[in-house]
């Protein structure tokens, strides 16, 4: 993996305000807020780098208003940290290629794996399976 660098400006020069906002900042969409993705297979990717982070055929429906997927994709350059902002302890999940926020992983979310990727949809973009 080769890691993306990038100066803060070259960051807000490729990026809208939200997505620099939730990626670079360590931000937060508002729930209900961003576009729905295409039904069809496919993967999703880093708006910042475009590495592959998670599988359309893991993606669920979590009630919570995010994307929200069970696990990453797989060979996913998804990376995790600890976040003890908003008083209380969260385990944040990033990109590893560039560092870009992504969101939060949870441990109530469908088996196999009981785990809730909570990712921003402005972190992601969409790359349609052929």
């Amino acid at each position: 993996m080769e890691k993306v660098i990038k100066s803060d400006a070259e960051w807000r020069e490729s990026l809208s305000d939200l997505a620099y906002k939730v990626t670079r900042k360590h931000g937060t969409e508002r729930a209900f807020t961003h576009e729905s993705f295409p039904a069809g297979p496919g993967l999703f990717r880093c708006v910042c780098c475009e590495a592959p982070l998670f599988d359309k055929e893991h993606k669920f429906d979590s009630g919570t208003g995010w994307p929200s997927f069970y696990k990453p994709a797989e060979g996913a350059e998804v990376g995790e940290s600890v976040d003890n902002s908003w008083f209380m302890r969260r385990t944040e999940v990033h990109c590893d290629r560039c560092d870009a926020h992504l969101g939060h992983v949870f441990p109530d979310g469908p088996q196999p794996t009981g785990l809730r990727y909570c990712i921003n949809g402005v972190a992601l973009t969409f790359q349609e399976e052929d």
